[in-house]
């Protein structure tokens, strides 16, 4: 009888344990398996290179998930624009990922400050070096302490000045009034370079410069043309001032949602996504040169930048120490 009773307890506990394990596994099942919505902010229009970038990654998320996950991108600022979203993206709003510029990330990561340093990079070979380099991949690592998560770095060409006056070499850019983005690097870069810089909201640029309340301003060449403010600003000086990528990110939160399956499967998306960005970039930037120069813009290249370097050395001797190991490696980068 004991032996009997025993039999049956042990049987009934052994069927209690499956039980318990059979329900955890079909809750992880189901975890894993639910269809999830993923909501993608883009400030830049719906034919931009870096909306190219976005819709190829939720491309590759929604093929390799089998559909499970979507990622849905809303261009043209629909959101809102670059700082709002990234701070809804932060604390975990309405939109769950967004494409921005690393200047932005300045707030969150000071890290990120080391691109708004002038003629840091010689060229795109040497950028993409670095942002490729385990030292350039932790930058993104790091926003994880702002409750983001850094998943790729997108092309955004070198930044250089555009003027509705003259501008041919660096003595013309002296006294001129100069719209930037609201990063103390650059502020001071400017006027080392004997100009006066104004902070002012991107979409307010080209009413600006019509008016008169700015004479220039600085941008690579598919964001010149494509905000049309060639059309107001003839004199282009490509001089290559900065150098400052793009960056695809999520809300931590929501990332750690996610199984290591699932990580992996839109990590690996994003990496993904960098060359078709990066292919997009190269066509529209060669069509942006091509629109302005048909424009009868008058576009200056700069072959020797070593004038310019040492206008702005103190801005980097002042700023550089925080960055010294990073701007040390980037030196030694071909």
């Amino acid at each position: 009888m004991k032996r009997s009773l025993s039999v049956l307890i042990l049987s009934l506990l052994c069927a209690v344990l499956l039980t318990g394990c059979s329900s955890g596994a079909s809750k992880e099942k189901a975890r894993e398996g639910a269809k999830v919505t993923i909501r993608l902010a883009e400030a830049h229009p719906a034919d931009y290179p870096t909306t190219d970038g976005d819709r190829k990654f939720a491309e590759l998320v929604k093929q390799a998930s089998n559909g499970r996950i979507n990622v849905e991108v809303y261009p043209g600022g629909t959101l809102g624009d670059e700082n709002s979203v990234v701070s809804q993206v932060q604390s975990g709003g309405t939109v769950d990922m967004t494409r921005v510029s690393s200047a932005t990330l300045t707030s969150f990561n000071p890290q990120m400050g080391l691109f708004a340093l002038p003629y840091l990079f010689r060229d795109s070979s040497q950028e993409w070096a670095f942002l490729n380099s385990d030292k350039g991949q932790q930058l993104l690592k790091d926003l994880q302490t702002s409750n983001m998560m850094g998943l790729a770095y997108y092309e955004s060409g070198a930044r250089s000045f555009y003027s509705s006056k003259p501008l041919t070499k660096l003595a013309d850019l002296k006294g001129q009034k100069i719209r930037v983005q609201q990063s103390a690097i650059t502020l001071e870069m400017v006027t080392a370079l004997g100009a006066n810089p104004i902070v002012m909201p991107y979409g307010d640029v080209f009413g600006a410069l019509q008016t008169g309340t700015i004479d220039a301003a600085e941008n690579n060449a598919p964001s010149f043309e494509s905000a049309n403010h060639y059309t107001v600003a003839k004199n282009y000086i490509l001089d290559g001032h900065q150098r400052v990528p793009e960056v695809l990110l999520m809300n931590l939160a929501m990332w750690n949602k996610f199984s290591p399956a699932d990580q992996k499967i839109i990590q690996d998306a994003a990496t993904a996504s960098v060359a078709t960005e990066k292919e997009s970039w190269a066509k529209y930037e060669e069509k942006s040169n091509a629109k302005i120069k048909a424009a009868g813009v008058t576009i200056t290249s700069v072959d020797n930048v070593a004038e310019w370097q040492e206008a702005v050395k103190p801005v980097i001797e002042k700023n550089g120490a925080q960055f010294k190991d990073l701007i040390d490696y980037i030196h030694t980068l071909k």
